[in-house]
């Protein structure tokens, strides 16, 4: 039967949790995101923005919630997966596919876009909330959900480093990923612009042509760094990781 080896190298533990443990802390994951999503989604009568073109589906902040949420709900099927691929040859086979899946969405967008909703929020925040958290907003969505969109998301995303060994892909073919993902992203905020007449954030409102180009740039741009970071702390964690299918 085909039989999954991990070959490791570097100074990384590969000490973690049992496959059930980690069913139960990922499942636990799920639920959390499904949670904020639904009361993020119960506030919709009464934020400003969510009855505009677009809907919530504008806010990169809602989007990387939904990703967060697939992200552990395939971290769910591949710990199921694993825990019944002794079965035979076609769940081994499903639990790969499902295994290559999870390893692409958690290094190429997982981590890098939710680190860049942190770090971006917080940062524009301190220098003037007004440019992307007005003060009305406080008065719709409570302290703590706020913090659970903003802040709460990287700590589920260092655990997952931590107790979860990722196989990255070659650095060119990620990063173009990423890439493609904002880039996407930045023709949804124009469109939204172009029909409508509004701007997602309120920075961008008042920016100048130039200033807006610039802004947008160095906003894609610094999601590489990001990137950059989940490899390193990969590596710090778990050494040169990669895996070889062995047939018996």
């Amino acid at each position: 039967r085909g039989a999954r080896h991990w070959a490791v190298t570097g100074r990384g533990s590969m000490s973690g949790p049992p496959r059930a443990a980690r069913l139960a802390l990922h499942l636990a994951l799920l639920l959390w995101y499904l949670f904020i999503l639904s009361r993020n989604l119960g506030l919709s009568e009464r934020h400003p923005g969510a009855a505009t073109y677009g809907g919530r589906w504008k806010y990169l902040t809602f989007l990387d919630l939904v990703l967060q949420a697939i992200f552990f709900g395939i971290c769910v099927l591949m710990d199921l997966l694993a825990l019944a691929a002794k079965r035979g040859r076609r769940l081994q086979s499903l639990a790969q596919h499902v295994n290559t899946l999870q390893d692409r969405i958690f290094t190429n967008l997982a981590f890098p876009v939710g680190s860049f909703v942190v770090l971006s929020f917080w940062l524009l925040y301190v220098y003037d909330r007004e440019l992307v958290y007005p003060r009305e907003m406080d008065d719709i969505i409570p302290q703590w959900l706020n913090h659970a969109m903003h802040s709460v998301i990287l700590m589920p995303l260092l655990m997952e480093v931590w107790l979860v060994s990722h196989h990255y892909p070659s650095r060119v073919s990620g990063l173009v990923m990423l890439s493609a993902f904002c880039s996407l992203y930045l023709i949804w905020v124009m469109w939204i612009h172009s029909v409508s007449g509004i701007w997602v954030y309120p920075i961008l409102a008042k920016l100048n042509p130039v200033a807006k180009v610039v802004f947008l740039a160095v906003a894609v741009i610094s999601t590489a760094p990001l990137y950059l970071l989940g490899e390193k702390l990969e590596h710090i964690r778990w050494g040169n990781v990669h895996w070889t299918q062995k047939i018996k």
